[in-house]
């Protein structure tokens, strides 16, 4: 299932994944201590940290796609550790802010330059560490001296995917080995691990990171300076985790002809091109699949704003609206201070969430893998949204006891952490399904070339090459297949567009509807993205059974 070394594969768990998210959720929860305790700021710290927050979110929605670009020119790798290490450096600025505005907004805006590149190597890193699986096969025909040898192919009916880990290879005993065409990528199983990894890098900032400055002020710190304490220390793991890219990501697989020069002899500018972005735009309105899973990304990622941040809310208007707070609050900070058993409440829900989609990410890492023709395990992931938003928005209370509570609230919660894991792991692994398997070789419409190793199915002869400069000027009646690595970059990128405009949409649009509506409006919102998410995935299942079935009848 690997391609991978160890090395790379836990500086990829451990360090890419586990702390994509942890840099981000440690600077969320503690931007308000920043702004009282350290700049003095006492009035209007709601609308800064909202506004910092925004401003966050638009420049991650613009550099995420910029990132993914980079990384198809420069590697994976040099994006990783530009990314951690602009992430060090902006923790170190954001504690020698003395305003605001502008001082810290430009701190932030350096900050979400590093997270986006981050965020966007999670899943531009994935299709690196798995492969075609490989099934050894005796063949009768001796290779000759050039390694040109025939092959014989799978059959025509299975689902015929050449790759360069299909393409004959000989063992030590001379013994040839080709990979069994039911196979393909493992991405994933994977998946599952890099969603169980990120919702742990969750648990390592607010276990590790957010009590820092607590820690310091026991020991007799001032506020001010137990903040700035606690930032340089994570801004010192967030180089140390740089350091563990440099290292651990050497040799990445597909990764050979990416350099920062620009004349580097195996590489080619069209890969840095603003053609590359537009293609895997274009990709994602003209292959179902690769649509499937940027509109899961867009899903997963609004899933999570709508637990961590209108959870909280949802439950302090409760408090609100029943005389038991003084007055509505509009963010989780404040839920904390002015009312503290809807605190409670909203951690005890949104903990119960985030520990079960913890326990089920590796579960849907292995569904995703065995169900790959009609993707049930994203469908499940959609229906249980659907179910547990809507129930969240029409319960009359989100207390587990009392007058009109229920303790079913928590099996709500339950289907909201599973919709979310369920969305992330499954178009994660469609992502890099996708990249990694083979498709016939069409020219596109921006002339991109790729660097992908390209096979070729002949037809008449049932025999598979790879294509040469003379070898695919040999036979007509030929298709070559080519992978999606070589934008691979690009393709992650606009998936991480897609769930930031997620994001976008639900934090302002379900803001606004919050206020003038109903506190319950951004859940029938995150109802609805899920029946699109359900609609689409059934459709493209559909669409996928015929086309097989077609191809078996011709």
């Amino acid at each position: 299932m690997f391609t991978a070394t160890w090395s790379q594969l836990l500086s990829y768990l451990f360090g890419v994944c586990l702390f994509s998210i942890s840099f981000l959720v440690f600077l969320n929860s503690s931007v308000s201590f920043v702004i009282t305790d350290l700049i003095g700021k006492k009035d209007g710290v709601g609308n800064a940290v909202g506004t910092l927050g925004f401003v966050d979110e638009l420049v991650a929605l613009l550099a995420c796609p910029l990132w993914g670009m980079a990384s198809d020119r420069i590697g994976v790798r040099s994006v990783c550790v530009l990314g951690y290490a602009i992430v060090g450096l902006a923790l170190f600025l954001f504690v020698q802010a003395s305003n605001v505005f502008p001082q810290l907004l430009l701190a932030r805006i350096f900050f979400s330059l590093g997270g986006a590149a981050t965020s966007t190597m999670v899943t531009a890193v994935l299709p690196s560490m798995v492969s075609l699986g490989e099934t050894p096969t005796l063949d009768t025909t001796v290779a000759n001296a050039s390694g040109n040898g025939p092959l014989t192919p799978p059959s025509p009916l299975s689902e015929v995917a050449i790759t360069q880990h299909r393409h004959r290879r000989t063992n030590n005993n001379g013994i040839k080995i080709s990979a069994g065409a039911a196979n393909s990528p493992s991405t994933t199983r994977v998946a599952g691990f890099v969603g169980l990894f990120t919702g742990c890098g969750a648990l390592v900032a607010l276990g590790l990171f957010l009590p820092l400055p607590a820690f310091f002020g026991e020991r007799g710190i001032d506020k001010g300076s137990a903040v700035a304490y606690s930032y340089y220390i994570v801004g010192a793991i967030a180089f140390i985790v740089c350091l563990v890219c440099i290292l651990g990501l050497r040799n990445l697989r597909g990764e050979e002809t990416k350099s920062w020069s620009w004349h580097h002899k195996n590489n080619t500018k069209q890969t840095s091109s603003p053609k590359v972005l537009l293609e895997a735009i274009n990709l994602g309105f003209t292959t179902p699949q690769l649509a499937l899973a940027y509109i899961g990304g867009f899903v997963a990622r609004a899933s999570s704003v709508g637990i961590s941040l209108f959870i909280p809310l949802y439950v302090n208007a409760y408090f609100v609206s029943s005389n038991r707070c003084r007055e509505l609050v509009h963010s989780p900070g404040e839920v904390k201070e002015g009312c503290r058993r809807a605190y409670i409440l909203a951690a005890e829900l949104s903990g119960v969430s985030q520990l079960i989609a913890l326990f089920f990410a590796p579960v849907f890492g292995y569904l995703a893998d065995r169900s790959r023709r009609f993707n049930v395990p994203i469908l499940l992931a959609a229906i249980a949204g659907i179910i547990g938003y809507l129930a969240l928005a029409l319960l009359r209370s989100p207390e587990p006891s009392g007058p009109n509570g229920t303790p079913a609230v928590f099996i709500v919660v339950c289907l909201l952490g599973i919709s979310q894991i369920g969305s992330i792991v499954c178009s994660l692994g469609l992502l890099g399904r996708y990249v990694l398997t083979p498709s016939p070789r069409t020219s596109n419409s921006h002339g991109l070339q790729s660097d992908s190793p390209r096979y070729e199915v002949t037809d008449s002869s049932e025999s598979c090459r790879e294509v040469t400069e003379t070898s695919s000027l040999l036979r007509q009646d030929s298709e070559t297949y080519d992978t999606r690595e070589h934008i691979k970059g690009s393709i992650a990128g606009v998936y991480s567009l897609a769930g930031g405009a997620g994001i976008l949409l639900l934090t302002k649009l379900g803001g606004y509807l919050f206020d003038v509506a109903s506190p319950s409006a951004p859940f029938y919102m995150l109802s609805g993205f899920n029946g699109i998410l359900l609609l689409f995935g059934f459709g493209c299942g559909i669409s996928e059974t015929y086309r097989n079935n077609h191809k078996l009848n011709h």
